[in-house]
């Protein structure tokens, strides 16, 4: 065999490793340019002419497997590039629906507390109809200790303790302590102590020594002890010289005696006057 086609079957090997499949799809003009007769050889041969069509095919091929190498890469990372585009989407969209949760949780929080805050202020105090009371008389002798509520159809007389409520249709004197919540059609304290809110039909009379940290109802009122709470009386209250209240007294009149100490608001709210038409 001569030299060139030793020199051609090389070139095919080399090309052929560098571009798989391309003894396959040689280009036609490529296998023109290596046609070289094998079994002569030719004196008049130009050889720096051939060198330059040599290197002008590796040229190509290098091109050819540049291209090739871009259009894998590209490939691997659009899907990539792809995905990461997504992943971002759909945390930007979790966060913003996160935030429109949280501004929703927010605003329904807000509402609710303003609306119990309302309803809170607007809360009057709770009003009693006693009903007719018994000739029973329970008395609760000062070593008595009761713990749970009391209800009586008649009258109490409290000279002990009792933890608990205490309900009865008559009148309910307390000599000794409560820690609860009484109703009654009428109350009197006489040297007591009560913790709770004092509701009644009738009058209350918190005496000398009495101290009830509660607030109280009833239709009139006599406050010669101490008071913490408010007093909501729809007729006529006296706060005489020794009392001390802590609170605010609605009524429809009130006297304070000399002595009395009174910190809090007075209103006649209750009052037949009107008082927006005296200045109208």
């Amino acid at each position: 065999m001569g030299f060139f086609k030793d020199f051609k079957d090389d070139l095919s090997e080399a090309v052929d490793e560098l571009i798989p499949g391309s003894a396959q799809e040689t280009d036609p003009a490529f296998e023109e340019e290596l046609a070289v007769t094998p079994d002569t050889f030719e004196t008049d041969l130009n050889v720096e002419d051939e060198l330059s069509k040599l290197d002008g095919l590796l040229e190509q091929a290098a091109k050819n497997v540049s291209a090739e190498e871009k259009s894998a890469s590209d490939a691997g990372e659009r899907p990539d590039k792809a995905a990461a585009d997504t992943s971002t989407l759909q945390q930007r969209t979790d966060r913003n629906d996160k935030q429109i949760k949280e501004s929703r949780m927010d605003t329904n929080t807000n509402e609710t507390t303003t609306t119990a805050t309302a309803a809170q202020e607007a809360k009057p105090l709770p009003t009693f109809e006693s009903s007719p009371a018994s000739d029973e008389n329970a008395v609760i002798t000062s070593g008595m200790k009761i713990t749970g509520d009391l209800e009586s159809t008649g009258s109490i007389e409290v000279e002990g303790t009792i933890n608990g409520n205490v309900r009865c249709n008559g009148k309910l004197t307390v000599t000794g302590l409560i820690n609860g919540n009484s109703t009654s059609a009428e109350f009197f304290a006489d040297s007591a102590k009560v913790e709770g809110e004092v509701l009644s039909s009738g009058t209350v009379k918190i005496g000398v020594g009495s101290v009830v940290i509660g607030n109280i109802s009833a239709s009139s009122a006599v406050i010669a002890g101490a008071v913490k709470g408010d007093i909501d009386v729809q007729g006529p209250v006296v706060v005489d010289t020794s009392a001390v209240v802590m609170g605010n007294i609605k009524s429809r009149s009130v006297q304070i005696n000399n002595g009395a100490v009174i910190e809090g608001f007075c209103s006649q709210a209750y009052a037949e006057v009107d008082v927006a038409s005296v200045f109208g």
